[in-house]
């Protein structure tokens, strides 16, 4: 029987990770990749979004991949006064997808989850307490690591974005 697995993509985080390793992704291709390695039941995109701005980089993408096999999680970016009084924009979706790891445990066999932030450290750890195998998806390859030591230490196996973009990158013209 294979494996039930799922996909949880800090989305800013695998933004960054990629663009240190001088990649563009295509998310086709990591979907394809990961479906053909077990039965995936979702592929979760994590971001945040600036509402009102008439066009947002980041709105194709969410649309593409809303429409090709991702569930998108969203949420507006909070907009605040720094102590230095300059605007600041925070959208974090750490809580998001600790939840959704938790609450999809029961039902995987397997979670993949592409992020380096430490933070995701404890939430792994009690997925794996629930017998789910984590797989986390980073890289050691930029100066610095995008991946957080402790978070690499407690996957039960950690893939470096680097080997695996042959697999997932988009050929370079």
């Amino acid at each position: 029987m294979p494996e039930r697995l799922a996909l949880f993509i800090d989305g800013a985080n695998l933004h960054a990770t990629a663009r240190g390793l001088h990649a563009d992704l295509d998310f086709r291709r990591l979907l394809d990749h990961f479906a053909a390695r077990g039965r995936l039941l979702r592929a979760l995109y994590y971001t945040a979004v600036i509402e009102g701005e008439e066009f947002s980089p980041v709105k194709p993408l969410i649309d593409w991949l809303d429409y090709n096999g991702f569930s998108v999680v969203t949420k507006p970016v909070k907009r605040f006064t720094d102590a230095d009084g300059r605007s600041r924009i925070k959208g974090n979706m750490d809580m998001e997808m600790a939840v959704d790891l938790l609450e999809l445990a029961p039902r995987l066999d397997h979670a993949v989850v592409f992020t380096g932030d430490g933070d995701f450290r404890r939430v792994i750890e009690a997925v794996q307490a629930k017998g789910v195998r984590v797989t986390v998806v980073s890289t050691l390859k930029t100066q610095p690591p995008q991946i957080a030591d402790e978070l690499r230490r407690q996957a039960d196996v950690f893939l470096d974005l680097a080997d695996l973009l042959p697999e997932v990158a988009r050929p370079r013209a």
